[in-house]
């Protein structure tokens, strides 16, 4: 298969096959935690559920008192990164009429400065995230190989799509075809590791703060 034909291949069959997957896949995930079931919780609610689970999503997503160095540091290099990449994939223009192939409407794209800006700051974080697993005996200890894997992902089409932008590398088609190889690969392994948090994250922040509200506990 020549460069040409891999990128033909990328846009359109590979491209369908991991929109599909993904969607599948991420519906399946959520559908399997709401089915899971809880065992009925025969205790006497000593607070209420609601209110605390919705505390508990604001108050792991900033700042809060008691947060040591280490939990700032995870917090800002998590947002620089999470920003960063959504600014990058929603934002560049040619990012924006893909969607608008698929979507059939589009919106204003950011000047190719900020994009550009966005990708290195959504590098930075990622590469900060993982000194700090590395460097951190704890977090080092805890992490397995998905923990890596899904980093490298991540970090795949943001590195490519850096250097498809200034021409490092390999030639253009055949950096286009692997920039957009790398992004349906996230694609395809979200739902299964831990990056299908992307959709599980605020409903399990929820539910641990709900869990915690009934027992009259703070989370």
């Amino acid at each position: 298969m020549t460069s040409v034909e891999l990128l033909h291949w990328a846009r359109g069959p590979g491209l369908q096959i991991s929109v599909a997957i993904f969607v599948l896949g991420m519906v399946f995930r959520v559908a399997q935690n709401y089915f899971i079931g809880r065992d009925k919780n025969l205790a006497e609610p000593r607070g209420t559920q609601f209110g605390p689970g919705m505390q508990t999503i604001v108050r792991r997503s900033f700042f809060h008192p008691g947060m040591n160095y280490r939990g700032y540091f995870t917090l800002i290099a998590g947002y620089a990164f999470h920003l960063g990449f959504l600014i990058t994939l929603f934002f560049f223009s040619q990012h924006i009429d893909l969607f608008r192939g698929i979507l059939g409407f589009g919106w204003p794209a950011l000047p190719a400065s900020v994009i550009e800006l966005s990708a290195v700051v959504g590098i930075a974080g990622l590469v900060a995230v993982m000194v700090h697993r590395i460097f951190d005996p704890v977090r080092r200890f805890l992490s397995d190989f998905q923990d890596y894997f899904t980093w490298l992902v991540t970090l795949l089409p943001l590195a490519t799509g850096y250097m498809l932008i200034h021409r490092i590398g390999l030639p253009f088609t055949e950096m286009l075809a692997l920039h957009i190889l790398s992004f349906e690969l996230l694609l395809v392994v979200a739902p299964f590791t831990k990056l299908s948090h992307m959709v599980t994250i605020f409903t399990s922040r929820w539910y641990n703060g709900a869990i915690a509200g009934y027992k009259g506990v703070q989370s």
